[in-house]
């Protein structure tokens, strides 16, 4: 399996243990009133708000702190906020892109730039690792939904372009411009997925053995937790055995 699933899973695992999930629900919180500003706040006439929505729901997400960031979006007087993608190499030489949503480009590249150097990487220009990445829509399901043969015919029969089936789910692919028509038509067949989401998926891996794997966990953990860095991917692959020593 390839280190965008693994690192899906390491996600979900730290996701369960950590007791404090403010964080999270801010950078999710962002993106909604970010989407409902472009658009329109209607979740069924936004396409982008109706996937951040979905995605802060599989997070647990409160009702009322979604209608707030929907809300936030209309009071015309909220931070203007600039999406800036980053690239650059972790440890082992590992591509890593860091998407950022700021009101101030210079502080956030400040933030960025320092913490690839104190963790073993460096900030590198735009489409300097880019290319190793294909910007995919994601749909997961649990494994539930059904099996392996049923989801896959409703994934391609909604013009998916590809599923991995495994014990922890579903995992849907397709372009990411068609990643709206695609989940609605998931949904008609499956149900209402985990999650909805525009990704970096690798198309070149890069192997990491366990001291690799805890100096890139380190420098992503330290990305994570600055306010204006909405995600991070990157291009790992590592063995079974890495894996369950993290």
């Amino acid at each position: 399996m390839a280190g965008h699933s693994k690192w899906a899973n390491i996600q979900h695992r730290k996701g369960r243990q950590d007791a404090v999930r403010s964080k999270l629900f801010s950078k999710l919180s962002k993106e909604i009133t970010v989407a409902a500003k472009m658009g329109d706040p209607d979740v069924d006439k936004n396409p982008r708000l109706r996937m951040a929505v979905k995605e802060a729901k599989s997070q647990s997400v409160p009702k009322d702190v979604i209608d707030r960031a929907i809300k936030k979006s209309q009071a015309g007087d909220g931070d203007e906020y600039e999406e800036i993608r980053y690239e650059g190499y972790g440890p082992n030489g590992v591509a890593v892109i860091v998407e950022a949503m700021t009101d101030n480009r210079n502080r956030t590249a400040s933030v960025v730039r320092s913490t690839f150097a104190k963790n073993g990487g460096n900030l590198g220009e735009t489409g300097s690792v880019g290319f190793m990445f294909d910007r995919m829509g994601e749909v997961t399901y649990p494994a539930d939904a059904g099996d392996a043969d049923t989801v896959f015919e409703a994934a391609i029969e909604a013009g998916a372009d590809d599923v991995e089936s495994s014990e922890d789910g579903h995992i849907i692919w397709c372009a990411d411009s068609d990643l709206n028509e695609v989940s609605n038509a998931l949904e008609a067949a499956l149900g209402e997925s985990q999650s909805t989401k525009l990704v970096w998926k690798p198309n070149i891996t890069t192997e990491m053995d366990l001291v690799g794997m805890e100096k890139l966990m380190k420098l992503i953990d330290a990305l994570e937790d600055d306010d204006d860095i909405q995600r991070v991917t990157s291009n790992f692959d590592a063995s079974d055995e890495v894996m369950e020593q993290l």
